[in-house]
This record gives C-alpha cells, sequence and structure tokens, in this order.
C-alpha cells in the first residue's frame, strides 16, 4: 500500500531505533537514584496533598522518575524481550513500594491527617483520566522516538501518576479503604494505559520485535480487551460523575428559583448515598421564604423521584448591590478561619499525642472551653517534675488554649523543710504534689512530724484544692507526700 511504503520510507526509516532502546533501556532500571527520586517525589506529593497545594503536588509530579519503567515494559512489549520486560516491572514494583510505604510514613508521623480536596481528587477514577493517559503516553513515547524528550515534562505532569501513589499511600497509614483502594485505582489505570500505548508506538515506528505474526496478532488482542476492560467501569465512572454535576445543577436551579432574582445560592453538598438524599446549602436574599425548603423539596422529588431532605439556611442581606456578594465573602472569611482552627486544633493534638506517648484518640479536645486533655504514658526516666515542665512548655506553645497534661502515677517528691517552713526546693516539691494532685483528681497522703511547718505545707495543699490525710511520724526534715484515693 503507498501509504504504508510512505510510511516505512519516510518516517520509521528516519528514526535510530538502536539509540532509543539504548535510552529507554538504560533508564528502566532501579538505580539508587531512581529509588532515591521516587521517594522524594512521594514525600513532596504527600506534603502537598495535606496542605492543599496544587504547586507543591506539580513539583513532585515533575520529580517522579516512574514514567522511564513504564514506557520501558512498553517497549519491552513491543519487541518481544522478556529480560527488559523483567527488569522494567520489577522497577515498578520497587518504585511503587518505596512511594507507598514512605508516604504512609509521613502521613503517620504528621499532625495533618485530614482529607483534603487534593487526596479526594485522586479517589474516583473515570474514563477521562483513561484518556488523559492514552494522550499522554503517546506525546511521551513519540517525543522519546524522535528525540523530543523537553516533553516528557509536560507529559509527567500531564499523567500525574505519583499523586495517586501519594493517596494510596495515606490509605494505608489512615486505614481509610476508600481512599486506598480509589487511588489505587487510578494509579493502576494509568501505568497500564501508559504501557500499552507505548507497545503500540513502539509497534508503529517499526522497533524489531522478537514475536512470530501469530504473537503480535494475540498481543494486539490483548491490549485491545485491557482497554476495553478499563474503559468500561471508568466509563461508568463517568457517568456517575455527570449525573451528580448535572443534578448539582438541577438543583442549584430549583433553589434559585424558591427566591428573589437578587439572592445568592451556595449548594454545599448532595448525599447521594443517604436514604433520604440530603441537600444542604446556604442563601443569600433581602427577602426570607419561609416555605422556601418545602418548595425545594417537592421540585426536587418530582425531579429525582427520590426522597429528598431540605437543609437549606437563609441568610438576610440588603438590596443594595453586592450586598450578597459581600455577605458570601463574610461567610467565607469565617469558614477560613474555622478551618484555621481545625488545623490548629489538629496540630495541637499531634503534638499532645507525641509528648504524652499515646494515641491521637486518647487526647481530649474542649473546643468550647478550648481546653485539651490527655493522660500520659509512662516514659523512662521522666518524673512528675518533668512532666510538669513539659506541660508549661506545650501550653506556652498554644496561646489561647489550657493544656492539661496528666502524668502517670510516679513517686512524688518529698517537700524538704528548713526553720520550720519549706525550703526553696521544698515549696517547688510542694508546687508539683500540688499540680499532681489535681491534674489526676486524687487525694494526698502526707506522712511527717506534726507542728507548724507540717501545717502550714497541709495549709497550702488545701488552699490549692487538694484532698488530704495525715499520718504522724517521720524525719523532721522533710513531708513525704505518696497517692491515695479519693474517698467515695
Amino acid at each position: 500500500m503507498p501509504i504504508r511504503r510512505w510510511w516505512l520510507d519516510h518516517v520509521v526509516a528516519d528514526v535510530d531505533h538502536t539509540a532509543v532502546i539504548a535510552k529507554i533501556a538504560g533508564e528502566s532500571d532501579a538505580s539508587p537514584r531512581y529509588i532515591f527520586m521516587v521517594m522524594m517525589s512521594a514525600g513532596i506529593a504527600i506534603l502537598g496533598m495535606l496542605l492543599s497545594s496544587p504547586a507543591v503536588v506539580i513539583g513532585a509530579m515533575l520529580l517522579s522518575p516512574l514514567m522511564s519503567p513504564i514506557i520501558g515494559a512498553g517497549f519491552a512489549l513491543a519487541s518481544g524481550k522478556l529480560k527488559w520486560l523483567r527488569i522494567s516491572i520489577r522497577a515498578l514494583a520497587i518504585g511503587t513500594i518505596a512511594a507507598i510505604l514512605f508516604t504512609a510514613l509521613i502521613v503517620l508521623v504528621s499532625p495533618l491527617q485530614t482529607v483534603t480536596s487534593e487526596i479526594a481528587a485522586r479517589t474516583q477514577p473515570n474514563l477521562f483520566d483513561l484518556l488523559v493517559a492514552l494522550f499522554s503516553s503517546l506525546a511521551g513515547s513519540y517525543a522519546l522516538i524522535r528525540g523530543r524528550e523537553g516533553t516528557i515534562v509536560g507529559v509527567a505532569i500531564a499523567t500525574a501518576l505519583m499523586p495517586p501513589l501519594a493517596a494510596v499511600g495515606y490509605g494505608l497509614a489512615t486505614l481509610n479503604w476508600t481512599v486506598f483502594g480509589g487511588a489505587l485505582a487510578l494509579y493502576i489505570t494509568n501505568f497500564l494505559t501508559i504501557a500499552l500505548s507505548a507497545t503500540i508506538m513502539a509497534r508503529l515506528y517499526g522497533f524489531r520485535t522478537d514475536l512470530s505474526a501469530r504473537q503480535g496478532w494475540f498481543q494486539n488482542f490483548g491490549i485491545f480487551v485491557v482497554f476495553v476492560g478499563l474503559a468500561i467501569p471508568l466509563g461508568f465512572s463517568l457517568r456517575d460523575i455527570a449525573f451528580e454535576a448535572n443534578a448539582q445543577r438541577v438543583v442549584q436551579d430549583v433553589i434559585a428559583e424558591s427566591f428573589p432574582d437578587k439572592a445568592r445560592v451556595n449548594v454545599t453538598g448532595i448525599d447521594w448515598d443517604a436514604d433520604p438524599v440530603v441537600v444542604s446549602g446556604t442563601v443569600d436574599t433581602p427577602q426570607f421564604n419561609s416555605k422556601a425548603n418545602a418548595e425545594i423539596k417537592r421540585r426536587l422529588e418530582t425531579r429525582f423521584e427520590r426522597e429528598v431532605v431540605i437543609a437549606v439556611e437563609q441568610y438576610r442581606v440588603g438590596t443594595d448591590p453586592g450586598a450578597a456578594e459581600a455577605a458570601e465573602l463574610a461567610r467565607a472569611k469565617d469558614e477560613q478561619r474555622a478551618q484555621a482552627t481545625e488545623r490548629q486544633i489538629s496540630e495541637m493534638v499531634g503534638e499532645l499525642a507525641l509528648v504524652a506517648g499515646v494515641q491521637k484518640s486518647e487526647v481530649t479536645v474542649d473546643r468550647d472551653n478550648r481546653r485539651a486533655i490527655v493522660q500520659a504514658s509512662h516514659l523512662p526516666g521522666l518524673t512528675v517534675e518533668g512532666w510538669r515542665v513539659l506541660e508549661g512548655r506545650v501550653d506556652a506553645g498554644m496561646p489561647g488554649w489550657s493544656i492539661e497534661l496528666r502524668p502517670p502515677l510516679l513517686a512524688l517528691p518529698s517537700i524538704t523543710l528548713a526553720e520550720g517552713e519549706p525550703d526553696a526546693a521544698g515549696q517547688q516539691a510542694l508546687d508539683v504534689v500540688a499540680w499532681a494532685a489535681r491534674r489526676q483528681g486524687l487525694g494526698i497522703n502526707l506522712a511527717g512530724r506534726e507542728g507548724e511547718a507540717f501545717d502550714a505545707v497541709a495549709a497550702q495543699l488545701r488552699e490549692r484544692g487538694v484532698t488530704l490525710t495525715q499520718t504522724n511520724g517521720g524525719s523532721p526534715d522533710r513531708i513525704e507526700a505518696r497517692w491515695q484515693a479519693l474517698p467515695e
């Protein structure tokens, strides 16, 4: 055929097949540099996703070397070189595992573990993701074949191999299997599509194969089956996304119809998994409509043929131009402050858990009174005095919050006396005993010789709300303090 002959003579003949194979094969192995760059890219990606910073995530994509073994696997498939294929798959497996484990480790020690928009975006692959990976792989393979490697930078951003892996690590660390499964599905979709597209490009540009004609046809059929197998579920996912996007628009329009033209509608959420469906949102309106929720409910149930619960809050704004926009901006600022507070609380809980040697779930947070309480576990070498100093340092680093770090039931310090009253060290020990008793909610038994010094120490402790029992006898220059359970 003339077209095939022209392609072979004017396109395929211009390709230096040996040089291309050498270049791709040389970058397909799991070298120490490759593993290091994968881990650094994964670390940057998960930090960018936890901070919800697209710029940082893009930086991780640029560093990621995962494209090399994937395209190497595609060319190895096309040429039928099993040794090269094994090397590429091995490098991909090592890089994948290293990225997941490294990101999981970062998440485990991070005080921020909320599902951000950057993480959520990698949990629901659809047909468009397959097409992005397909076009990116074709462009990347072409760039390698024609000696235009600079294009690979753009391809690395488009295919976004590292962010899904980072999300997989997040899901593993937090035991969030929805995030784990969705992100893993996106990653598998991307690398299979890239590898098989690279195989097609290698075949198209005449790279020599060790496969027989029959084996080649079987391979072509296998690639077709894989693409169809990926496309069907991803197509259903895209259909669901399209339905939800269209439904969001319908809900927006239905709510807007129940208010004056100057009203501004903000649909904050539609929970399709709930039964009945829950629609929540806010409306900035110059005129209240007491029957709005009932009207919206009736119209939406007619449109969707499902029971709907409406939770739309109305905010009164002026009739002057820009009043609704100003109200929305003020509410956005309030939400931003609330999110900042939640980040502060998350960081505080993480630091308290780390200091106390416990899990984050064991830290109690009283948001109304801005107080955080944690029962510390035993740490070798740390005394009650040390726990009190540690609480002071943590409290000083969290302005506006009251921190209560309850120490383990360790031995209490002796209150030393001089000239009938606590000396400097004794007064410090008394302060520690009073602090520990209040933190634990337990009484103290004082053992010492009765006299003015004993009575003075007991009086100070009672003034600080400590319940006491007294035992006569002991050294004249010190008073011993021991734990005692409060009476029922």
